[in-house]
């Protein structure tokens, strides 16, 4: 194993199937992302040491917390790990500072409370100590079980799906504050998602899940624009999704063609694959451009298209519309486009428009069958 701030090792077939290598550095927030039941939780616990599977190895800093092979297995209480739950699992007989001192045994009695504030003023709620769990809100909850968590000094902080039960203005500034929090804290910090824009925001690195195996791990960012598999691109939410098959490798050029329902599209040089091998290819809403309706320019050469918009949708200042290239064969392309460009452009449903794909964003990937071939 490498000198990461923690390593994990799980190996297991039942009950809940296991194929898991992470790893996370010191001051580096990694996400667990996934569908429900892809495992992440159960990794979470684990690492805790609320859950033993079959086969594993955690080392957290040099410490060995759990090793199959040699029969250890420190329990819970004797790992230097913070948890926030889900549900927080505050005290609701305890004040706030109470909450946050019960978590503090391994400080002698007299510096307790000091500490407890010192605590408190770090997750800015100062003020707040006489209070109880119910008369905080929910955000305010999340940040008591922070605190406790960052109480035990631990090596690992570790947050299942923290802000699942706040709404969505508070989960923005929530965010805010464990990326401020993040600047203060060296330890290695493993958050379970199943949002992506969670992830992205919040995430040097994500490991993608699903059904107990990690399928890909790196920055967000590369994972989205960069998948191994089609399955990692449905995953992440990838809407471009297609079969191809190469023709021709231009070295000199840097392309590599494939032949698609009678096109040849020119996709950035990918010679591993081989000549009329049968691939996947997916290209990022970010990677298409939309034609001008009143001049033509030189972009609109590489990749054009010609379709009818059959879906349009106003969000966050974007259009995200949908293209339907062929109604015959059911192939529809995903655009977004800045809110200003398709009211110039007087972009609306059934209006037809081209667009191009930018070579250099043409991602191949093995062939696997897709729910339609397309």
């Amino acid at each position: 194993m490498s000198d990461s701030a923690i390593n994990v090792s799980l190996q297991q077939r039942h009950p809940i199937p296991l194929s898991v290598q992470l790893e996370c550095q010191h001051g580096e927030l990694l996400a667990l992302v996934g569908p429900s039941g892809s495992g992440k939780t159960t990794i979470l616990r684990a690492i805790a040491g609320l859950y033993q599977p079959t086969k594993s190895n955690i080392v957290c800093q040099s410490e060995v917390w759990q090793n199959s092979t040699q029969s250890l297995f420190l329990p819970t209480h004797r790992r230097k790990v913070g948890l926030v739950f889900q549900n927080y699992a505050l005290f609701p007989h305890m004040t706030v500072l109470d909450n946050i001192q019960q978590a503090l045994t391994d400080w002698p009695k007299q510096q307790q409370k000091t500490q407890a504030l010192v605590l408190l003023e770090k997750v800015h709620l100062q003020g707040l100590e006489q209070r109880y769990p119910k008369m905080l809100s929910g955000g305010q909850q999340q940040r008591v079980a922070v605190a406790r968590a960052l109480a035990r000094k631990p090596k690992v902080l570790l947050l299942d799906e923290p802000f699942s039960a706040v709404d969505q203005v508070t989960r923005r500034k929530l965010y805010r504050e464990l990326l401020a929090l993040r600047k203060k804290l060296a330890m290695p910090m493993i958050l379970v998602t199943h949002d992506l824009e969670e992830s992205t925001l919040l995430a040097d690195r994500i490991a993608l899940l699903h059904k107990g195996e990690v399928l890909q791990t790196g920055t967000p960012d590369f994972v989205s624009a960069h998948p191994k598999t089609a399955t990692v691109a449905r995953l992440m939410d990838q809407q471009n999704l297609f079969t191809a098959q190469v023709i021709e490798h231009n070295e000199q050029n840097k392309k590599t063609l494939l032949h698609w329902h009678g096109l040849v599209l020119e996709a950035i040089y990918q010679p591993r694959f081989l000549i009329e091998q049968k691939v996947c290819w997916m290209i990022q809403p970010a990677n298409i451009l939309l034609h001008r309706r009143d001049r033509p320019s030189n972009g609109d050469k590489e990749n054009p298209l010609q379709g009818q918009i059959i879906e349009y949708l106003e969000i966050n200042g974007l259009a995200n519309i949908l293209v339907q290239i062929d109604k015959e064969l059911n192939i529809n392309i995903t655009i977004n486009v800045p809110l200003h460009v398709a009211k110039r452009n007087r972009l609306g449903v059934n209006e037809n428009i081209g667009i191009s794909l930018l070579s250099e964003g043409i991602h191949l990937m093995p062939y696997q069958a897709l729910r339609r071939e397309n």
